[in-house]
Order: C-alpha cells, then structure tokens, then sequence
C-alpha cells in the first residue's frame, strides 16, 4: 500500500512522532487512522501504537490489518536502513513499553 497518497500528517524524529492517513480510499468514508511511537528517554523510543477515529476499529479485521502496515510503514521511517538512531527489527520495537510513565 502506498501510504504517500494518503497521509494527512506527519512527524518523525529521532523522539518518534506519529502519521495520520485518510481511510476514505480504502473503505472507510470519513475515516481517519494514525500510528505513533513515544520517547522512553535515554534514546530509547517506545512501540508503535494506533489509534482510528471509528469506534469499534478493533474489532473489524481490515481496520486491523490497515493499522499493522501503518505501523510497520512508520517503523520503516523512523529506521531507515542508513539509521544512526535504531537498529531493533519491527517485532523487537513492538516489545518494547508504549510509555514510559
């Protein structure tokens, strides 16, 4: 999925950040969706959590799957191959705490 086409906002740091897309495209008239990443400290970024303006997104299996790449596609941009920031894989990421507080 190209998530270029589709992303209303974006912010990415050595701090984590978030992106936001537009679901319309994809199904979800209206919709939005986003992925973020918290700073633990210490130079340390939390996992990547998502979060969708439609209520019950958890439950509905393309919502579900649409969040996963997202969160996949954000990692790729806070760990580009060339990244002097982080080297853990998308699965060691997602095993780490969302927060530190």
């Amino acid at each position: 999925m190209n998530y270029e086409e589709i992303t209303l906002r974006q912010e990415v740091s050595r701090r984590g950040g978030g992106i936001e897309i537009d679901l319309s495209t994809l199904g979800h008239e209206g919709h939005r969706m986003s992925a973020y990443q918290n700073y633990l400290g210490g130079g340390m970024l939390g996992s990547i959590c998502s979060d969708c303006t439609k209520h019950g997104w958890e439950e509905d299996d393309d919502l579900i799957e649409i969040a996963e790449g997202l969160r996949m596609y954000f990692h790729s941009l806070t760990n580009p191959d060339d990244s002097e920031w982080e080297g853990m894989s998308y699965e060691q990421r997602q095993n780490m705490p969302r927060s530190a507080y």
